[in-house]
């Protein structure tokens, strides 16, 4: 197998005390609720040179199955800062690394997300990311006083809320703002530009009220994994995160996006495929296999069936008989690529519900890569040689503990085989991914997008 020539990328997801649902009964984790914890994790990364931090984000409590709920830490976000907040605190602690946080399409107004995004972005001196989800929980709904929208649905609404977002971005030249003093003229006012939209959903004039971004605009990310959530990301996203166990289905997966953004005019290398993976690093096998024996047995079993449950809204999991296999579960208004991935998981390994509950509470339905340093770093190759993944969005199944272990013991791996970087080559987070900076895009008459 010939090796790539490209080296791969690598971020990290930040979640409390780790993405185990069993993590926050290990006695090495910490509470997740102090900023001296995430700012450790922050440097802790930089030093380790990754591209971008990255924080998911939840409009809810998800307090529906309350006993189920009070066992967890992270699954049901009863205990979540709101990102960008936090990032932008971490910014102040850092000067390399890329910021990511997540803001929904449902529940925002695009106006506000460009302005936050912008802010940040020019802040840290182009470090920031957007990570794009359309919010399926109906507890959001319940925030917002609104009915939650049918799936694809959720989705028109992404694509013209992007839109907007990304002519707005756009809405001054880079050379707009001449700050000359002798003439007395703060920003030339033929190198502004309204947006003047007006769509289906939203009517924004614009234009915002901060220059262009150091990076041309912030990077933007998006996680969904169904037909209309691959369109979206093949469009718009400079970064894909997703979700797949088994090698043939990341090779399927990447060479379907690759294809698809390319039929937007777009050339692969335009946007990064990086599935999330928990890898579990032991000094030998058995110990990388003992450290995940011992989180198994953390979790409760009546939580495992609540995290299963959370990726399938409209489901009462609780009907079904937990020890017959896992019966046929109609697809509902939640997270449909996820709720594929977990019931294809059951029938090719013939799992009970309690069985498929207990894996999916341990990896949300990501790959976990499990051995020394050197078989970890094998494992990531191959899918990086095979073209099942650009890099990789790191979700440490506990913190800092087996985030540490991953920068102490893989980095340093994957950076001898020359696979990883050594040191940052730029300032940016699209410095750090590869990707050039965007040419200014002038609005279309009566509506912003252009399409690319």
């Amino acid at each position: 197998m010939d090796k790539r020539k490209n080296q791969m990328k690598l971020g990290v997801f930040l979640m409390t005390a780790g993405h185990h649902a069993g993590a926050w009964r290990h006695p090495d984790t910490h509470d997740g609720n102090r900023f001296s914890d995430f700012a450790r994790l922050a440097t802790t990364a930089e030093a380790a040179k990754l591209d971008m931090l990255f924080f998911a984000d939840t409009l809810s409590s998800r307090l529906g199955d309350l006993q189920a709920a009070s066992r967890s830490a992270t699954i049901f976000a009863a205990q979540m800062f709101e990102p960008l907040t936090l990032l932008a605190a971490l910014s102040a602690v850092t000067s390399r690394i890329g910021l990511t946080a997540t803001a929904s399409t449902m529940y925002s107004e695009p106006y506000n997300v460009a302005r936050l995004f912008s802010s940040l972005d020019a802040l840290s001196n182009g470090r920031a990311g957007w990570n794009i989800v359309t919010t399926a929980d109906v507890d959001s709904a319940r925030n917002f006083g609104i009915e939650r929208p049918a799936h694809d649905e959720r989705y028109v609404i992404a694509e013209e809320f992007v839109d907007v977002v990304r002519g707005l971005w756009d809405s001054w030249d880079d050379d707009a703002f001449v700050r000359d003093r002798a003439s007395g003229l703060f920003f030339d006012p033929k190198k502004v530009h309204f947006l003047e939209h007006v769509g289906k959903y939203f009517k924004v004039r614009g234009p915002l009220n901060l220059p262009r971004s150091p990076q041309g605009r912030p990077v933007l990310v998006q996680a969904g994994s169904s037909g209309v959530g691959k369109d979206l990301a093949a469009r718009v996203a400079d970064v894909v995160f997703t979700a797949q166990t088994l090698p043939a289905d990341r090779i399927s997966f990447y060479t379907d996006l690759k294809a698809r953004a390319a039929s937007f005019g777009r050339a692969a290398h335009d946007v990064l495929v990086m599935p999330g993976i928990s890898p579990i690093v032991g000094r030998t096998e058995a110990e990388a296999k003992e450290k995940l024996r011992y989180l198994n047995s953390l979790i409760d079993p009546e939580l495992a069936l609540a995290t299963l449950g959370n990726f399938m809204v409209d489901v009462d999991l609780r009907k079904f008989a937990l020890d017959e296999p896992v019966p046929e579960i109609p697809q509902t208004e939640g997270n449909q690529s996820r709720q594929q991935l977990a019931l294809a998981m059951a029938r090719r390994e013939k799992m009970t519900l309690r069985q498929l509950a207990a894996w999916f509470a341990g990896t949300r339905g990501h790959w976990m890569p499990i051995g020394t340093a050197s078989q970890v770093a094998d494992q990531m190759e191959e899918c990086f040689d095979t073209f099942g993944a650009d890099g990789f969005n790191i979700m440490p199944v506990t913190l800092p503990g087996t985030f540490e272990d991953f920068t102490n013991l893989v980095v340093p791996e994957l950076q001898n085989r020359g696979r990883f970087r050594a040191d940052y080559e730029g300032s940016t987070l699209r410095d750090h991914l590869g990707l050039g900076k965007p040419e200014r895009r002038s609005p279309q008459p009566g509506n912003e997008s252009s399409g690319a």
